[in-house]
């Protein structure tokens, strides 16, 4: 693709972004569901005008790697540990619940292969990070106890979707799971989220002193940006999302973090402030991006309308994806409300359910139907989540 062509993409993506976003958001509407119909309106949905390539993924990438860096350096630590519990059981009931029944359902009832049963029980798993924690931004109830266990619980089911992914994948060349294999990653992912708070303390206090060494603080912008970048590298390379690598490198630079072993390294309130500066309009620019992206990866033209059978697989399985995920707030206290909000704060598939419903496309194990009814069911559940949060929190 020619590069003018790009800066042309981006031109009409952020004005329509923003526009569009902040015009959803005076009338009531969290601004991310604009920016994911912007992407649907430009995308290969509707207008064709913009096709989803390498360029604008990769800016897409980092607009929710800064979002998510931005989350982990505004997040309480301590308040995550409160929750800890509460975040775990919700991760898994939400990541299992909707596995088991996608898997029976689509094997017993809508008489699918195994295989393909599988991989939509996988889809069906995931929670968009991204998406959730932007609208909760939007409502501005980040600080708030449900939302904490919100952002533990979607961190973990991350996780979760990784190592599934990975076995599913392997499953669908292979015919089997190297049960070795997927422990190694485990093993993989833990360590990286044990060590690598030491390793963003031990840089940020380097970076500090070579700021002061220089006698400039400019130099901390850029090399922080280069650490939120190092550690979604490292997090790739365990097997673990970028987003969490950015994530788990913001919660280590915030000022509410300490490691009770090395209280020496914690960051300093200056630093903290400089990083908040120079994190927020990057945050502000790119992080739309992201959500346009999202839009503009849906094609809904693979979708017949006038199908019966769609009609009915779509049904069943965007059922299975509603229950599994709200049902995964009422096993922990609170009231009804805070259970409602926890589970449908859950809901979005965006762009996870996206790749989950690719590598089944890629691995010949969708066909044309079964692909638009996953398709269909991302979609519902990805723009459902933000309106049900906002009428929830009224």
């Amino acid at each position: 693709m020619e590069l003018h062509t790009v800066f042309l993409y981006l031109a009409i993506i952020l004005f329509l972004a923003r526009t569009v976003g902040d015009t959803f958001s005076k009338i009531g509407i969290p601004s991310v569901l604009g920016e994911i119909l912007v992407g649907v309106l430009l995308g290969q949905s509707i207008l064709g005008m913009v096709e989803p390539n390498q360029i604008l993924r990769l800016l897409a990438e980092i607009g929710v790697i800064l979002l998510l860096f931005q989350v982990g350096l505004e997040a309480d630590i301590h308040k995550l540990k409160e929750v800890g519990i509460s975040a775990f059981v919700v991760a898994s009931v939400g990541a299992f619940l909707p596995m088991i029944f996608g898997v029976a359902v689509s094997h017993y009832l809508l008489e699918l292969p195994l295989a393909v049963s599988l991989f939509i029980g996988g889809t069906l798993t995931a929670t968009s990070i991204g998406i959730t924690v932007k609208v909760l931004e939007d409502l501005g109830k980040m600080k708030q106890r449900f939302a904490q266990i919100v952002l533990g619980a979607a961190v973990l089911d991350d996780i979760f979707g990784v190592v599934l992914l990975a076995a599913l994948y392997e499953f669908s060349k292979e015919g089997t799971i190297h049960f070795e294999a997927i422990t190694t990653l485990i093993l993989y992912i833990a360590t990286f989220f044990i060590l690598s708070p030491i390793i963003a303390q031990a840089l940020a206090k380097i970076i500090q002193h070579l700021s002061k060494a220089l006698g400039t603080e400019d130099f901390i912008p850029p090399t922080v940006v280069a650490v939120i970048f190092l550690f979604a590298y490292l997090a790739h390379q365990v097997g673990s999302p970028e987003i969490l690598g950015a994530f788990t490198a913001g919660l280590a630079l915030s000022r509410r973090f300490a490691l009770p072993f090395a209280v020496f390294l914690r960051t300093d309130e200056k630093m903290a402030h400089k990083v908040e500066q120079t994190i927020m309009p990057l945050v502000w620019v790119l992080t739309p991006l992201f959500f346009v992206y999202v839009g503009l990866e849906l094609n809904l033209k693979v979708i017949d309308f006038t199908s019966a059978k769609f009609w009915l697989m779509s049904t069943v399985l965007i059922f299975v994806a509603i229950v599994g995920k709200v049902a995964s707030g009422f096993f922990v206290k609170g009231s009804l409300k805070e259970k409602l909000l926890i589970g449908f704060s859950m809901l979005p598939r965006g762009e996870v359910g996206l790749i989950f419903a690719e590598f089944g496309r890629q691995a010949k194990l969708y066909d044309e139907l079964t692909y638009a009814v996953v398709i269909f069911a991302v979609a519902i559940t990805t723009f459902l989540a933000p309106i049900s949060l906002k009428l929830l929190s009224r």
